[in-house]
């Protein structure tokens, strides 16, 4: 069923991420419903925009990170690619950057 994708230890974190903070933020909604906010963001937000944003945009560092990383042997000088991890906490810092701030 899953063998179409290339399923390393991060791509598996990186999703099991997504989905704990899915079922934190039902929790968390049905505790303590949101209000429209307005941050950074060019739009006024709830936790739950703000999330899809946020995982959108981690997204998109990954697959930039994914994009480059073998470029990124010739411009820095590398013996090998970079781990997959560095973009795997680049973008959850964006995403948390989003979820407070956005």
């Amino acid at each position: 069923m899953f063998n179409w994708m290339a399923w390393t230890l991060p791509v598996a974190v990186f999703f099991i991420c997504i989905a704990l903070m899915l079922v934190g933020m039902t929790v968390w909604e049905l505790r303590s419903p949101t209000v429209l906010r307005k941050g950074f963001l060019p739009i006024a937000t709830t936790r739950g925009d703000r999330m899809f944003i946020g995982l959108l945009s981690a997204a998109y560092v990954n697959l930039a990170f994914v994009a480059v990383s073998e470029k990124m042997i010739d411009w820095f000088g590398l013996e090998q690619e970079p781990s997959i991890w560095f973009s795997f906490v680049a973008s959850m810092l964006l995403l948390a950057l989003i979820m407070k701030k956005g």
